[in-house]
């Protein structure tokens, strides 16, 4: 029986990636105003980390309101033990899921223990499993991986992780040692789709890669018997794109504003003890200005914003010249 809210969800899925700095709560709350997926991802947080005596900088992380519901918890690490009482606290923060990744391949979440190290410890993987269920209770438990570490391990890694009968798994389509520099590899996903049937049939099955917009993450889904499809870089500076809606510029802009006065209000950006950098903003200015003519110039006026404030100044003054 597929478990928690995983069950009523209609096919094919649609789900946001969790991507670190990037999908925190501002960027969320655009979407969730604008067009939901349907189900939403944290960035991922340190288990270590969250059971530390500086966890409270971390928590900041897994911030949320009623707003991104469903949403599932991402976390990373390498120590079954300390999986345990993450499993309990993400219970008890009200989120509806707990994802564990073991895909990253950032080398620091990779000294940790865990992120893609683990797709070379099947039988810890499966240890973290275990230990995030006892203490999770009924959340449901799903894990974020890739094909493998150095070549495509897919026909041993992810039975190991089907046999613990995890409520999803999403499989970025690529290996660790690929990273994003080559196509993902969606021909692959039927074998997968097998695997699934064979191990685990009540397991929800994303697949995430090179995917732009909804309508190709349909096509992929029904190609491949996949229940649905994780987009994150086809995410970046459209909020609109689970709703399907084509904003013009000006919209688009004018949405700019509105997420940079969130991120700001929301962190603090502009104060002495703020809680995450406004330079983190920077990223999705590219995104939201692009595709139109002067959008180059906009951007380098843009890189030079400190606040919310400055970038609702170029943008108005860009709109009105």
């Amino acid at each position: 029986m597929v478990s928690g809210f995983w069950a009523k969800l209609q096919r094919p899925i649609m789900a946001m990636a969790p991507m670190a700095n990037v999908t925190d709560a501002a960027f969320r709350r655009m979407f969730a105003e604008l067009g939901k997926p349907d189900v939403f991802w944290t960035e991922f947080v340190s288990v270590e980390g969250l059971l530390s005596a500086g966890r409270e900088k971390l928590l900041v992380d897994l911030w949320y309101d009623k707003s991104e519901h469903p949403i599932v918890a991402q976390v990373f690490g390498g120590k079954p033990e300390q999986f345990e009482k993450i499993g309990a606290l993400i219970r008890e923060l009200g989120f509806d899921g707990l994802d564990i990744n073991m895909g990253c391949p950032d080398r620091g979440v990779e000294k940790s223990g865990g992120g893609a190290a683990l797709i070379k410890d099947p039988a810890l993987a499966k240890e973290i499993i275990r230990a995030a269920k006892r203490g999770a209770g009924d959340l449901p438990i799903s894990v974020k991986t890739r094909l493998g570490y150095n070549k495509d391990e897919s026909a041993k890694w992810l039975p190991a992780l089907l046999e613990e009968n995890i409520a999803a798994l999403t499989v970025h389509l690529r290996t660790r040692k690929e990273m994003s520099a080559v196509p993902a590899h969606w021909e692959l996903a039927p074998k997968i789709n097998d695997l699934r049937n064979k191990i685990s049939p009540e397991t929800v099955l994303l697949g995430n890669g090179d995917v732009p917009n909804t309508d190709e993450a349909r096509r992929r889904a029904a190609d491949t018997g996949f229940d649905g499809v994780m987009i994150g870089r086809g995410a970046f500076g459209n909020p609109w794109l689970f709703s399907g809606r084509v904003p013009d510029i000006r919209e688009r802009l004018e949405r700019l504003v509105t997420h940079a006065e969130l991120f700001e209000k929301l962190y603090k950006s502009g104060q002495p003890d703020r809680l995450k950098s406004f330079d983190i903003m920077k990223k999705h200015f590219k995104a939201y200005a692009s595709g139109f003519d002067e959008a180059k110039e906009l951007r380098i006026k843009l890189m030079e914003a400190e606040s919310a404030a400055d970038v609702r100044r170029t943008i108005s003054e860009f709109l009105n010249r």
